[in-house]
């Protein structure tokens, strides 16, 4: 993300940059010392999408501070 958005890592704790997932858990996180967007725990497949052939997972990246 922080490469993505053309930041220094020091500046993604500074843009207030965060992660909305939709639904009540989140799934995602990025990680503070290289802005790297990782999974915020381990991820079942079989639990998350049961029936569907398809398995997607949404965020959104919200950036506060001026870019």
């Amino acid at each position: 993300v922080a490469k993505d958005l053309a930041l220094q890592i020091p500046a993604v704790h500074e843009s207030g940059i965060r992660l909305i997932d939709r639904g009540r858990k989140q799934y995602f996180a990025l990680h503070g010392k290289t802005g790297h967007l990782v999974t915020a725990e381990k991820l079942d497949r079989e639990q998350l999408c049961q029936l569907v052939e398809k398995c997607v997972l949404r965020c959104e990246v919200i950036v506060e501070g001026e870019m």
